[in-house]
This record gives C-alpha cells, structure tokens and sequence, in this order.
C-alpha cells in the first residue's frame, strides 16, 4: 500500500495516511545510535524508525507518518529542534546525507 518507488511531493496526499492531525514541516536527518529521550536504544535498533520532534508541537510517543520516511515514533526530542521540525532518523551517515534538509507533510496518527 505504501508508495516507495516514487517521492514526488505532488502525490503526497495519495500516499498519506487519511486521517491524523497534519503539519508541513521542515525535515532534516541524524544518525548515531545511542539512546533516545523516550528511552529506545538506537544502537540496538539501528532499523527502527524514529523522529525527533519539539513535544509541544508532536507529544513524545505519538505514531507519525513522515512524507518520504513513512511511520515512526515522536520518540526523540533535540536542541535544534523547535517549533515546526522533524528530524528522522537513519543508521547512517550517508543516508541522512541523502535525505538532506526538505519540506514534508507530517500526520500524527494517534
């Protein structure tokens, strides 16, 4: 159901969940492992999807959907991140690289 092939901003509402509270945000990347300020260690779930957010915009532990990154956890938070910013998180540098810094629809799913 997820649409990978293609992350064209245009057909973003095709491919977005139909129901959540929605932001357009500016997104940017980290890496590193480590442990989260929910407590998920990164290091031993380098896999696992997860999105640092400010908690008074997106409450710590929500479910999110996250254009071109699709669902995480709001289970980070970080210095740099107030207001309307969502930071995803990759295993590797290179990937963050990749994702750069861009605009993206945000949907808090729960």
């Amino acid at each position: 159901e997820k649409a990978t092939s293609s992350n064209t901003s245009s057909s973003a509402s095709s491919s977005a969940p139909s129901s959540g509270k929605t932001f357009t945000m500016e997104s940017t990347a980290y890496s590193g492992g480590g442990t989260t300020a929910t407590g998920i260690n990164l290091s031993a779930n380098p896999g696992m999807k997860v999105v640092a957010v400010d908690p008074s915009v997106i409450p710590l532990g929500s479910r999110v959907w996250v254009e071109g990154y699709g669902e995480a956890i709001a289970g980070d938070t970080g210095g740099a991140i107030k207001g309307n910013i969502v930071d995803v998180y990759f295993p590797n540098e290179s990937q963050c690289y990749s994702w750069g810094r861009r605009m993206v629809t945000v949907k808090v799913l729960n």
